[in-house]
């Protein structure tokens, strides 16, 4: 376990290497990755685990995820690097919105590679969860869970997408790591402490290789983001390191981006570029001038929605935390984020969707303001902590806040996220609340899936979910997943614990990467 600045990363010298790559080809990725191995001085051992970004995958998600051919590359250096020392090769994920990681998998076109190249795969929400214990000052619980294979890696590889974010300005290394916990875990203090939940997952495992597919990055969103040329393969040995060059690229100040600020304050890693050695057959000038105009996505739901027949309103998320200098104004990792990838999954799904959407007024947060809403249009408030108090259509309303503090989340009796069920349970409550002044859907946060649901029941829009094209693999995954999380809990490995044997069950063997080294 990491305590202290001294113990943050064992690479005293933070290297990133900058390779220009102009097309998605396995064996051109494979021989930059190779070589950069060899400049880094690293060689695989033990058991070997690749975390790539399949956040969705799909028509709707083309340049969402860590292309496979990129995967295939990066998957054969490893292999060509075994000098007899890898115990065991494999790629481990879980995928985002309420999606089956199987599907994911099937959708992204990795499983051929993993079959042919004799790679093991790993969906995260069907292995065992280990409970690592936390220690450090700043820490939003004691501890968190992670997917064994994760807890259990000796050699550690993040091959994430260079992509903006709708909640955390970018996701390049340190972010791709919220796919280091099952659904039932990641979405506990995914809110407006997201930068502090990211921060807070560095100290279960450091990879030793980080490779970015920055050859199409993604720009604006996360889920459907906008294809963007950067022709870049990126290569380092420190997140914190790899994140700021990556931040330079596009302009942007690391300092000014939360999660990778707080990883750089508790030791994990330099952002000053005099601290970096950069390397590489492209200049980071270069690299500059490939990243001009390159959109982020932090942008706030009300200005999101302008010119649409949504109007979005957001008060202040709670301030839970009063001993501390951060207050937030507005929920950055929680619901109104959601709406924004919700909104864009049914703009690629559908073109017409906007027009089809009538006058809707959805409220995040504790809303002081005015809603201008008329007869007929329908309000909707998201999230456990909107509230609100006025008159609408002729009524006093008072939405009072169902906010929980975060110390009554237990994440041992987290579960997992089931979309049939969500989709019930929203058809259900649009269909109740039809005549009443408003509607509400709970949730900390609402997710992205569940407003997907939201609009399509609420506007008679066509579900994404039983598309045919995405239906066969979306159901093949489901049943998968909830076949083999029904063996898991009938063998009794639901969880394991690294930490004190209070809660009944006796630490296994797992020794996190980080403190390995």
């Amino acid at each position: 376990m990491l305590e202290g600045d001294a113990m943050a990363h064992p690479n005293q010298n933070a290297q990133v290497i900058l390779r220009h790559c102009d097309a998605y080809d396995a064996d051109r990725i494979h021989q930059i990755v190779s070589e950069g191995m060899d400049h880094l001085g690293l060689e695989p051992f033990g058991r070997t685990l690749v975390k790539p970004n399949i956040v969705a995958a799909g028509d709707l998600f083309a340049d969402a995820h860590t292309r496979p051919e990129f995967a295939e590359g990066v998957l054969r250096a490893l292999k060509e690097k075994n000098r007899g020392r890898v115990k065991e090769l494999a790629v481990g994920e879980r995928c985002g919105i309420t999606v089956p990681t199987r599907a994911a998998y099937a959708q992204a076109g990795y499983n051929p590679i993993l079959e042919r190249l004799g790679v093991k795969r790993y969906c995260f929400e069907e292995e065992t969860q280990v409970e690592i214990p936390l220690t450090h000052e700043g820490r939003l619980r004691d501890y968190i869970f992670t997917p064994e294979p994760v807890a259990r890696a000796d050699f550690f590889v993040n091959c994430p997408k260079f992509k903006a974010h709708p909640w955390t300005t970018v996701t390049f290394s340190l972010k791709n790591y919220i796919g280091i916990q099952d659904d039932r875990h990641r979405l506990i203090d995914h809110d407006h402490r997201l930068d502090q939940k990211i921060a807070d997952l560095q100290y279960i495992v450091q990879p030793q290789l980080i490779c970015i597919d920055a050859i199409i990055a993604g720009e604006g969103r996360m889920l459907t983001p906008i294809p963007f040329p950067l022709h870049l393969v990126i290569l380092g040995n420190n997140q914190v390191a790899f994140d700021a060059v990556c931040c330079h690229i596009i302009g942007v100040d690391p300092m000014d981006v939360p999660h990778i600020r707080l990883a750089h304050e508790r030791g994990f890693g330099p952002v000053d570029l005099d601290r970096i050695e950069v390397s590489g057959d492209v200049s980071l000038a270069e690299a500059k001038e490939r990243g001009q105009g390159f959109r982020v996505g932090l942008i706030r739901v009300e200005k999101y929605f302008e010119g649409t027949t949504i109007s979005a309103y957001a008060g202040p998320p709670p301030n839970d935390r009063p001993k501390d200098d951060l207050q937030y104004d507005y929920c950055w990792g929680g619901c109104p984020g959601a709406l924004e990838e919700a909104i864009e999954i049914l703009r690629r799904f559908d073109e017409t969707c906007d027009q089809e959407i009538p006058r809707t007024h959805i409220i995040f947060g504790a809303y002081d303001g005015p809603i201008d809403a008329a007869p007929g249009e329908r309000v909707i408030f998201i999230g456990d902590c909107a509230s609100w108090k006025g008159e609408l259509f002729g009524h006093q309303v008072d939405v009072k806040s169902e906010y929980r503090d975060r110390s009554a989340s237990d994440p041992h009796r987290a579960k997992h996220d089931d979309v049939f069920i969500k989709l019930a349970t929203v058809t259900r409550k649009l269909h109740a609340s039809k005549d009443a002044t408003y509607v509400r859907f709970n949730g900390c946060p609402t997710s992205v899936a569940e407003q997907v649901l939201v609009l399509v029941q609420h506007a008679g829009l066509r579900n994404p979910i039983f598309d045919p094209k995405h239906a066969v693999p979306f159901n093949l995954g489901y049943l998968g997943w909830r076949s083999a999380t029904a063996v898991q809990r009938a063998l009794g490995k639901k969880y394991q614990e690294r930490g004190p044997a209070e809660r009944g069950a006796a630490a296994p063997e797992v020794t996190p990467n980080a403190a390995k080294r």
